[in-house]
């Protein structure tokens, strides 16, 4: 059993008062998103993020990247089914937020030994300082430099057993958001926060992952990385648990799933949020 310290308690409700405000902040403010994502998931992407009051634009060309990162509030880069022409639209809008210091999520899919070229392109944007890392335990071990086996895009290792060494990444971003069966939000700013909840059947629907690394880019237009990342994390498990609780079919679940997205409100939030401080610090 866990023993929650006076301290401990006393963070955890500055939390959940914060990821309200986030929440609040997102559907008054509702942010324009450069998104780039994979072909498979563009679709889906768009409409998780307009059911959660943001505003989404997929523009993925290098010849209009440059300025429609200058006017975003917010940037999304999924390395999902990577073009030339892509890779270079992503380097742009990359280089671009950097200068700029505008937040950009990193969503590095399929990273290891399986596909080099993908992963040699994540390493050249990780030199534009990603605001915000999301990924698969497999994709966040294999860039913190230990060595994972993973199958293809998927990952084949729990979440809990990489979260400890990808501190290092801490280096070249201010947050690394590590999915699975429960997520982990590392930063400088927190200790370790794991996140539960969901259902087993999100991993079971195309474009769950680069979906959540969308939402978390249009929370980072209004927080603080590490507030960014957890909000989506607790938006997007209670929205799988609500969805699970309506629909047990992966089809409906769909798209209970969705409605619940645009539904969420800080009673809910406050009912479900299931997350805790981890008591070993990294």
């Amino acid at each position: 059993m866990t023993i929650m310290t006076t301290s401990t308690q006393a963070l955890q409700q500055t939390l959940l008062d914060q990821i309200c405000e986030a929440w609040l902040k997102l559907q008054q403010q509702q942010p324009l998103v450069h998104i780039m994502t994979n072909t498979v998931a563009s679709n889906y992407v768009a409409n998780i993020v307009l059911a959660a009051h943001a505003s989404p634009a997929m523009i993925d060309n290098p010849f209009e990247a440059e300025s429609f990162a200058k006017t975003a509030t917010a940037i999304s880069l999924n390395l999902g089914t990577p073009t030339t022409e892509q890779v270079q639209a992503m380097q742009i809008a990359a280089k671009t937020a950097h200068q700029l210091q505008k937040p950009w999520v990193l969503d590095p899919v399929g990273y290891g030994t399986v596909l080099r070229w993908r992963s040699g392109v994540v390493d050249q944007l990780m030199h534009s300082q990603p605001t915000i890392l999301r990924g698969n335990a497999s994709e966040i071990g294999a860039l913190a430099g230990k060595q994972i086996e993973s199958k293809g895009v998927d990952s084949t290792v729990d979440s809990a057993d990489v979260y400890l060494q990808a501190r290092s990444l801490l280096d070249h971003c201010e947050c690394i958001a590590i999915s699975g069966e429960s997520d982990y939000i590392i930063s400088k700013d927190y200790p370790v926060i794991q996140v539960s909840g969901g259902s087993a059947l999100q991993p079971r629907i195309t474009a769950m992952g680069c979906a959540l690394g969308a939402l978390i880019a249009a929370y980072s237009a209004v927080t603080s990385p590490a507030l960014a990342a957890l909000t989506a994390h607790v938006h997007f498990a209670i929205a799988g648990q609500l969805a699970f609780e309506r629909a047990q079919q992966l089809g409906s679940f769909n798209v209970a799933f969705l409605d619940e997205i645009h539904q969420l409100n800080t009673e809910t939030i406050r009912k479900y949020a299931n997350f805790k401080i981890l008591p070993e610090s990294i």
